[in-house]
């Protein structure tokens, strides 16, 4: 018995499952007990079970945040050292060549943007201001970037809503000058960037001065400089406080605005936003409330520009091939150089004369009438006008450079002249001279024999600092008694012409050229300050195609006549207006170094 009580195999003691005996039924009241406790726990609610779990997911989460924080900074921290400033684009930095007539009006320009550099010293504080007050109040002292414009500008791109703007001046500059100007969150990642790396590495001022010579105000022109000219005629030097406050308000749809002046609707809108600029200009203390009160909406130049400017390519032409001679570079050399050219022209006799020789009413049956005008000054060799076409666009060739007048009876005041001497007797030789070497033979006597070298461009700088100025080629090429003697053989003397106070006298040396058929017709005169020079031309398309022939003139309205009715009217506005002498060239920008 002791064996089997020993292994308790008999089975009479009541015990419970033991680890002997591990696949024995726990009994029903325990299993009752387990399964009610485990009922209890099933009901606990969630909320208190996911209150008694808070603190252990907070830790996660915090957790979770701090390293995707740390990520996050230590790529924006790689990427500042990665990413360089860029340069700025090759169209960013080419910039055009403005023409300036002898008194600094703005004749045109030649380049393939209408762009110049100045120094921001050469723009007005208050100008520079109301960019600031328009575009980016908080220029002065913020990063470079606007942290509020960037999420809303990444929130639209995600969502595909509309493009957002806001980005700060600085931004602006990264996105025109140095960056693509593509659309997407990596590009507004670099953005970013750079315009921090640029805020700290360079002064307010610096980024400011490229801001305003690349930012696009409309009419084709980038910069402040072009601005400028295209809207006001003047240089950014010169802008009032009205017209920097209205050029600061087109910056922000410069498309739409360019039109103001010429569209009433556009206008008014461009005006309520001008006032809210200066109204901001007043708040922040940059404009005086006396400065504010006295503000009035400045005018515009008519835009598009009218039918004169495609006349003054001629001119621009010739000062453009003149210019690059000067400087020993090609024309396109010049165009992107981003010079200004003072040439010697006077634009109001140009437009002035413009108007007169287009009051011919041509020829029928296909003839075409060509007028050329030339005068410059007598003993200088500088050309104040130069005619040389009705339209750039239709007929390129310049009549008064490249037309031939056939000489007839034009030199024969010159025929008893022994004494000439090279260039005056090449041009004697010449049996069909151009109007303006025509002109320049006329100067000679109305110098007393001195000859003077036509020229076209007075000075040339870049940068404010003059590269050129022109100094006249003058030679004796005639005594004193010779030029009499030509001069007292001009046709049929002098024809006085009432002018003011005194009396200009104009020579009228002109006739028929080429016989009866009158294909040519001219007329000249001169005093001390000015030669002059009208011809008259005419042809018809010739038997090829992109050829002419010489036509007979029309007899209506008399040509002789015309040209001469022409001459004498130049002549009044001329001295009415006091035709600028060989000492009054050099009018325009000052020099530097």
């Amino acid at each position: 018995m002791s064996e089997m009580d020993e292994t308790g195999r008999t089975g009479g003691t009541g015990e419970t499952n033991g680890p002997d005996r591990p696949d024995r039924p726990l009994p029903a009241r325990t299993a009752r007990r387990v399964e009610k406790q485990t009922r209890r726990r099933e009901r606990v609610p969630l909320r208190i079970r996911f209150r008694r779990t808070r603190g252990r997911r907070l830790r996660l989460l915090l957790h979770a945040f701090l390293t995707l924080l740390a990520t996050l900074c230590a790529a924006a921290v790689t990427a500042y050292h990665l990413t360089p400033i860029p340069k700025p684009h090759p169209e960013t930095v080419t910039q055009s060549t403005v023409f300036l007539d002898t008194d600094g009006a703005y004749l045109g320009r030649r380049g393939p943007v209408d762009r110049q550099d100045v120094p921001l010293s050469a723009v007005p504080r208050h100008v520079q201001e109301a960019v600031i007050a328009a575009e980016n109040r908080s220029f002065r002292t913020d990063s470079g970037i606007s942290p509020k414009a960037i999420a809303r500008a990444a929130l639209a791109t995600l969502t595909g809503g509309e493009p957002q703007g806001g980005s700060t001046i600085t931004q602006q500059y990264v996105k025109n000058a140095l960056l693509s100007p593509e659309r997407s969150l990596s590009r507004k990642a670099r953005e970013a960037i750079v315009a921090i790396k640029l805020d700290r590495t360079r002064g307010k001022d610096e980024i400011l001065e490229g801001y305003l010579n690349t930012v696009y105000f409309g009419r084709g022109a980038a910069g402040i400089q072009s601005a400028a000219r295209n809207y006001f005629g003047v240089d950014a030097r010169n802008l009032t406080v009205a017209q920097g406050a209205a050029l600061a308000s087109i910056v922000n749809i410069p498309s739409y605005y360019e039109k103001a002046g010429s569209d009433p609707k556009v206008t008014a809108k461009l005006e309520n936003r001008w006032e809210w600029v200066l109204d901001a200009m007043a708040a922040s203390g940059s404009i005086t409330a006396r400065e504010r009160a006295a503000a009035r909406f400045p005018a515009f130049r008519f835009y598009p520009p009218g039918e004169t400017e495609g006349q003054r390519q001629y001119l621009i032409d010739v000062a453009a091939k003149e210019a690059a001679d000067r400087l020993g570079i090609t024309e396109d050399q010049l165009a992107s150089g981003g010079y200004s050219v003072t040439t010697t022209f006077d634009l109001a006799l140009q437009d002035s004369t413009a108007q007169r020789v287009q009051e011919h009413p041509g020829g029928k049956g296909g003839v075409r009438v060509h007028t050329a005008v030339v005068g410059m000054v007598p003993g200088d060799g500088a050309v104040r006008l130069l005619y040389g076409g009705s339209d750039y666009a239709r007929q390129p060739f310049n009549d008064a450079v490249s037309g031939a007048v056939e000489a007839g009876t034009a030199l024969e005041p010159f025929g008893t002249v022994r004494e000439a001497d090279d260039p005056l007797r090449a041009l004697l030789r010449t049996p069909a001279p151009t109007p303006l070497n025509l002109a320049s033979a006329y100067a000679t006597l109305a110098a007393d024999g001195t000859y003077a070298a036509p020229y076209t461009v007075a000075r040339i700088t870049q940068e404010g600092r003059t590269v050129y100025r022109a100094r006249p080629d003058v030679r004796q090429v005639l005594g004193e008694k010779e030029a009499l003697v030509a001069g007292a053989r001009t046709g049929a003397g002098p024809t006085p012409v009432a002018v003011g106070p005194a009396e200009a006298k104009l020579f009228t040396t002109g006739g028929a050229g080429g016989g009866i058929t009158r294909r040519t017709v001219w007329t000249t005169g001169y005093d001390a300050r000015l030669a002059l020079t009208v011809a008259l031309f005419a042809d018809r398309a010739g038997g090829k195609k992109g050829t002419t022939a010489p036509a007979q003139l029309p007899n209506v309205p008399p040509p002789v006549e015309f040209a001469q009715g022409v001459a004498a009217g130049i002549w009044g506005a001329a001295t009415k207006g006091g035709a600028k002498g060989a000492g009054e060239r050099d009018v325009g920008e000052g020099d530097v170094g």
